[in-house]
């Protein structure tokens, strides 16, 4: 499937960050990394079924989505670490639609930029969970 072990590590470092939201962060930190997880396996079905002509407009779609997930969070639970995964997934959404409306074949630097903006992503998530977790063990939850 992988022709390097960097994605492999990747997808490795993604878990990690995933299981550690989980045990440790709060409920927004929960539902931020479902609708990455989701949204993530979205975009693989997406790279594996979907004809050449459709990918960038589903994976718009897909980034779209996402972002609208992390406004829903924002608006909800009103931290810090979600209003800067929000506009990280703003980025990554204007990438899309760059590429889509430039009618430009994903190239390096698009994905490079995707994947430091994916990796901020989850550094927002990660601190977002130590951030919960530290303020449980404070008030002695």
């Amino acid at each position: 499937m992988y022709s390097s072990i960097i994605p492999i590590l990747a997808w490795g470092l993604v878990l990690a960050i995933c299981a550690l939201a989980w045990i440790k962060g709060g409920r927004p930190e929960r539902l931020g990394i479902v609708f990455v997880l989701v949204a993530a396996l979205v975009a693989m079905a997406i790279h594996r079924f979907a004809g050449e002509e459709w990918k960038p407009l589903l994976l718009l779609v897909d980034e779209a989505l996402l972002a609208m997930g992390f406004l829903f969070l924002a608006l909800r639970y009103t931290s810090v670490w979600l209003g800067g995964a929000m506009i990280l997934q703003a980025v990554q959404f204007s990438l899309h639609a760059y590429y889509l409306v430039a009618d430009r074949a994903h190239d390096r630097l698009y994905s490079t930029i995707n994947n430091i903006d994916t990796l901020g992503v989850l550094a927002c998530i990660l601190v977002g969970a130590l951030m919960s977790a530290r303020n449980r063990a404070a008030s002695g939850k």
